[in-house]
């Protein structure tokens, strides 16, 4: 800002390395830089014409948090700083008293809580103890003797905690630098981190600047103000500002602030600068932006800028906007939109706001302060936001005003209702950050957080922790019970924007879908095919079909088998027609059998299982499907009887399979012959769980051998296909070059393949790895994020080694990272052709094949 020349107070910084010296050093300064500091400090005093530490002539500081990426709220800020008994009444000589007290207050606070961890609300209860005394409901409504006492009360606060407030400046800068260095590791700096996927930062740097007061006279305000509509992306000067006040006033949405276009008639040529000032701002960055300033005697100061946080609407309208305007291109266009950003537009709106049932539910209204619909329980803090969120129940977060201290609870909340702060207070400023929909300083709203209850007095409702309420980020509205929802349609500016991405990515993007509604559903998101068919999910989708399932899994021979599976085909043939009419004209993978067959059977005693299954299962015995029972039982499943192991053991499993697929694709094709609504079937065929060249080898031929014979039943017609194998097993990976001899193709299972490299059962897991996170034994969860350096490298080397056999070979992968952007980027690095993914992610990983491509273009332009 000031390299553009704009007014910035001056002040120095403390870097990010500096904070990891210090962090290492066992929050030790490093050698030297507490004598740099002060040389720093002489230069601002230049510039300010006053002293730190001067009683006569003191200059007074702001000390700041400042990392490489924006953590709202979760590191601390002191203002003030240098005030003692002696300076403040030369400011009140200067200034005036009650501005003098007013600062005065405001540091013993702000110090007390970021240095000796003197809970910030037992300040508050002493300035609300004065305010009732003096029958006020304002700060800014107490004159000085008032605040004298206020000041008198904070120090008490001091003394029952055991401390005594420090009147030495110097020793305040020093560990005052010192506490917002060790906020980088406050839990909820860390938590935030870990719910962002934030890692690999050094540190927070600090800056200390001088000190500029918003809250010095009539003419003085401070604000928050972003270049665009945070919430909408509308090209309009968005903000809040509140008068004779300081920053953190506004922030923590103590006060109710007023829009930022009130203040063109407060301070009009300081607004003027401001607007100025923020056009200046964005042409600079290319970016929306979110600016914090203060004007003291109506000359207005710029103190952070930085890219706002946005909603996933704002987003892409900001985007979208910025290429129509020529300020960006459609390269950068694609990077400034995130995969978070995707996913909130994607997340279901209400489905009519104009029905009787919706209107006669409203009970409220606050500010629109994050966009979107959310329906939930209530609950009244973080931790039982929490709870909620282990038990599998939806919530929303209802509290008076949040602070940095909710962020999990923020982070698992459906959204979030406050009774106070504006549209730029800590709620709605991390609420947008997170797509969370966020009412925000509903007035008719009153929280009894001692006794979990809440009450919107207008309409004399009263809520309890577990009662529904929706909320509607995108008008302010709070409404009782659950209101319906429905899904949102890539159309607009998402469908142009979406346009850009697949004109830029190379990586293909298919789905893993089981049904025809799962097909059509990723379909309209965007698949080009589908990667991962799972037959087993089909068979439990009714009593008769998991009966026949039951049926041959007990069978005590091969012709017994046979005719339970005889059974069984009609089923999977009706689906796969299904599915091919779903995907006409695009590729189907289809993976056999999978999962070890005692899964298929029911849990209990087995006594009544066997004389359940006896009954509908001729000529087998209850004792005979006791002993079948116990023969399945395994040790250890993931490595058990399963995948291509089924098949070879018995073949006729894959035989059904195998001619499900070809006549489903055949009267798929026959049914639509000669007709305007010609429909093509391309199966592709994967065997599962492949380890050896041998395992593929003996299903492939059998695969072959049945296609064949379907399609010689049929007349001759013919079906293009493939077969081609799962990639889940290391051994697979290692002699990739081998097994390619015999596939058309490769996915990866990166689920198992992440459980078999790890020695990790997902189903397990759960146990160590949040320790494992949390103690950084591990950077994430290897089942959500793939595990680049091992999995990856697995990944990787089959890849080159299959390709350096049949160099044709398509490869892709349809595990959960099909997913997940950092995987995406990943698989395009690698070379693969296509990711699979579920039908809901599939924008989603489409965005970053896009990203993953125009990040390598830009590398390779310099």
């Amino acid at each position: 800002m000031c390299s553009i020349g704009l007014n910035v107070p001056p002040g120095l910084t403390i870097t990010t390395e500096a904070c990891a010296q210090y962090t290492n050093n066992g929050g030790k300064f490093p050698e030297g830089l507490w004598e740099e500091i002060l040389l720093g400090l002489q230069v601002v005093e230049s510039e300010m014409g006053c002293k730190f530490g001067d009683p006569t002539n003191p200059l007074l500081l702001s000390v700041r948090s400042g990392a490489a990426i924006s953590m709202p709220g979760m590191m601390d800020t002191i203002l003030n700083l240098g005030l003692n008994d002696d300076s403040m009444k030369t400011i009140a000589a200067r200034s005036g008293d009650r501005f003098a007290l007013d600062a005065y207050r405001r540091f013993l606070d702000m110090f007390g809580d970021v240095v000796f961890g003197i809970k910030h609300a037992l300040f508050e209860a002493e300035i609300q103890a004065v305010k009732e005394t003096k029958g006020v409901k304002h700060d800014v409504e107490l004159v000085s003797v008032e605040l004298e006492e206020v000041v008198e009360r904070y120090k008490q606060v001091y003394k029952r905690a055991g401390l005594t407030f420090p009147q030495d400046p110097y020793h305040q800068l020093k560990v005052a630098t010192k506490a917002v260095f060790d906020s980088w590791q406050s839990p909820r700096a860390r938590k935030y981190r870990s719910l962002q996927g934030i890692s690999g930062l050094a540190g927070t740097a600090v800056n200390i600047q001088a000190m500029v007061f918003g809250n010095y006279d009539d003419k003085s305000s401070s604000g928050v103000c972003f270049t665009r509509n945070p919430s909408t992306g509308e090209a309009k000067f968005y903000g809040e500002y509140l008068p004779n006040a300081q920053g953190e006033d506004v922030v923590a949405g103590i006060r109710s602030p007023l829009p930022i276009l009130e203040l063109e008639n407060m301070l009009p040529e300081a607004y003027k600068d401001l607007v100025h000032n923020c056009q200046l701002l964005e042409q600079h960055y290319k970016d929306m932006q979110d600016i914090e300033f203060t004007v003291q005697s109506g000359q207005l100061y710029m103190l952070q800028c930085r890219s706002g946080k946005r909603t996933g609407q704002a987003a892409l309208k900001i985007a979208v906007d910025m290429v129509d305007e020529r300020l960006i291109d459609i390269p950068r266009a694609i990077m400034a939109v995130e995969a978070r950003h995707l996913d909130q537009l994607l997340h279901p709106q209400f489905e009519d706001e104009k029905a009787d049932s919706y209107q006669s539910a409203v009970r409220g209204r606050g500010l629109p302060a994050s966009p979107g619909a959310a329906v939930g329980q209530v609950v009244f803090t973080a931790a039982r936001a929490e709870d909620f969120k282990v038990a599998g129940k939806p919530c929303i977060l209802v509290r008076t005003e949040t602070s940095p201290e909710d962020v999990g609870g923020l982070h698992v909340a459906e959204g979030v209702l406050t009774a106070r702060g504006g549209m730029t207070s800590h709620a709605a400023v991390v609420a947008r950050g997170w797509g969370k929909p966020c009412v925000a300083g509903c007035n008719e709203l009153w929280v009894d957080e001692a006794n979990h209850t809440a009450k919107l007095n207008e309409h004399h409702v009263l809520l309890k922790e577990g009662d529904w309420i929706s909320i509607n980020g995108t008008t302010g509205e709070v409404l009782v019970g659950k209101q319906p929802l429905t899904a949102a349609r890539l159309t607009g500016d998402l469908g142009r924007f979406m346009e850009w991405v697949d004109q830029h990515r190379r990586l293909r993007v298919f789905t893993n879908a089981d049904t025809p509604k799962d097909a059509l559903a990723a379909r309209r998101n965007g698949a080009e095919g589908i990667g991962l068919v799972r037959t087993e999910h089909m068979f439990f989708t009714s009593e008769d079909r998991i009966a026949a399932v039951r049926r041959m899994i007990v069978a005590q021979d091969t012709n017994a088998r046979k005719e339970a599976l005889q059974l069984i085909l009609p089923f999977q043939r009706s689906d796969f027609e299904g599915i091919f009419k779903a995907m006409d004209g695009l590729p189907v993978t289809i993976r056999l059998l999978d999962p070890p067959l005692h899964e298929f059977l029911p849990e209990g005693d087995v006594a009544q299982i066997s004389n359940a299954l006896a009954a509908t299962s001729p000529g087998v015995s209850s004792a005979d499907i006791a002993a079948t029972i116990a023969h399945l039982v395994e040790v250890n499943p993931m490595l058990g009887f399963r995948g291509c192991r089924l098949g070879i053991t018995y073949p006729e499993i894959t035989e059904m399979q195998v001619r499900a697929i070809f006549e489903a694709a055949l009267n798929i094709a026959a049914e639509h012959t000669n007709k305007d609504n010609t429909i093509v079937p391309h199966p592709d065929i994967m065997i599962p769980l492949v380890g050896t060249p041998e395992e593929l080898i003996n299903q492939v031929s059998l695969v072959r051998k049945v296609a064949n014979d379907v399609m010689e039943e049929h007349g001759g017609e013919s079906v293009e296909y493939r077969v081609g194998t799962m990639i889940e097993v290391p051994r697979a990976a290692l002699v990739a070059d081998k097994i390619a001899q015999h596939a058309d193709f490769f996915s990866f299972g990166t689920n198992d393949l992440t459980q078999m490299t790890f020695g990790y059962s997902r189903d397990d897991a759960g146990k160590f790895l949040p320790q494992y996170l949390s103690q950084s034994i591990l950077e994430a969860d290897p089942f959500e994020i793939l595990d680049q350096q091992g999995v990856g490298q697995l990944i990787k080397m089959a890849t080159e080694r299959g390709r350096s056999t049949k160099p044709g070979l398509k490869v892709g992968i349809c595990g959960e990272h099909g997913g997940e952007p950092s995987s995406v980027k990943f698989f395009h690095k690698v070379g693969l052709d296509y990711v699979s993914c579920s039908p809901f992610r599939v924008p989603i990983a489409r965005l970053a094949a896009a990203q993953a491509a125009v990040e390598e273009k830009m590398t390779e332009d310099g």
